[in-house]
């Protein structure tokens, strides 16, 4: 009878470990995206679809080995295929879309926003926005850097920032400003 309680318990603590893991993981990919953090441990959008349920099938998968349930390793292999699938669909539709927020919107307070049209060629899409009030450019330079944004390379002579997200398929977003007046900017965001 006490073999029997014990082995209860054994799989109920690995059930607890295996969903605090898998928790943790689901946060970590999850929570700094929603919160506008980017860096080079902030998994990318199309990541979420195919990295999160690797790894969470190989913490599964790990379990039911130890437990000796082989066969609950097809339907883990199964999640994984439909994540890849979910993820290239993903990937080609972000491909010819606009960008998203990206930390640019909603601008910094203190100034008016208003967002563009935007526009899609071949090469890509962007989006755009003018911001207009006291030391706008100012205040929309440091609304990009509290987002992860970082002075790059000028493009034709305007100030350009950029932030990278993703932990293997890395993203890089720029946006570019360009004063229009003393008191505005005009700022075009893309994905690299």
């Amino acid at each position: 009878m006490s073999n029997v309680g014990e082995q209860a318990r054994a799989r109920h603590r690995s059930a607890v470990v295996v969903g605090v893991v898998v928790l943790a993981l689901v946060a970590w990919f999850v929570v700094p995206r929603a919160l506008g953090w980017s860096g080079r441990w902030v998994p990318s959008f199309v990541e979420t679809f195919w990295l999160l349920p690797l790894l969470v099938a190989a913490v599964c998968g790990a379990r039911l080995v130890v437990m000796g349930r082989l066969p609950g390793l097809l339907a883990l292999s199964a999640m994984v295929v439909c994540g890849l699938v979910v993820a290239g669909v993903v990937a080609v539709v972000q491909m010819e879309a606009p960008p998203g927020d990206e930390g640019v919107l909603p601008g910094p307070q203190g100034l008016r926003v208003v967002e563009g049209d935007g526009w899609c060629g071949s090469g890509g899409c962007s989006r755009d926005a003018d911001a207009a009030g006291d030391r706008a450019h100012e205040m929309m330079r440091a609304h990009l850097a509290s987002h992860g944004y970082t002075a790059a390379r000028p493009l034709y002579g305007d100030e350009r920032m950029c932030r990278r997200t993703g932990l293997v398929a890395v993203r890089e977003v720029c946006a570019e400003l360009k004063d229009v007046s003393v008191t505005s900017v005009h700022v075009t965001w893309y994905v690299n």
